[in-house]
């Protein structure tokens, strides 16, 4: 032999993974680093000097500030995301239903009396009826 060793990484095929596995653990780093910062100011229970030392303490200290509020806020930070997503899949409904449903401006009295007037020249049935005005007082 003539004393070369060859290692793993001289395989281009390693080396790209590599590669790969690093570039995906910046992006996934730089994701939660975003999401930290998003939650800090997104929690109202926080005041301004903490929300200010905590956002000090992540960028000074980028990993270990991260890891130390994922360990002390960790629950409360999923807590948060979760309300949030409720809050914003609730906007969307009701986006939806005052637009693209078409109730825009109509009070739920209004809603009734056209139904009544549906019912009244019966282009409805009592079913249908009943059951749109029981989704209307909903």
């Amino acid at each position: 032999m003539d004393g070369y060793v060859f290692l793993a990484y001289d395989y281009p095929v390693l080396g790209a993974f590599w590669t790969v596995m690093w570039i995906f653990l910046w992006v996934v780093w730089l994701m939660l680093l975003f999401r930290v910062i998003a939650d800090v100011f997104r929690d109202h229970d926080l005041s301004g000097w903490a929300k200010a030392g905590w956002l000090l303490f992540v960028i000074v200290v980028p990993f270990l500030g991260v890891l130390v509020y994922v360990i002390t806020r960790g629950k409360e930070m999923g807590k948060r995301e979760t309300l949030h997503a409720q809050a914003r899949q609730e906007e969307l409904e009701e986006y939806l239903r005052r637009t693209v449903a078409g109730t825009s401006g109509m009070s739920a009295a209004d809603e009734l009396a056209k139904l009544s007037e549906l019912k009244a020249r019966g282009e409805i049935s009592e079913a249908e009826f009943q059951q749109t005005k029981e989704k209307i007082l909903r």
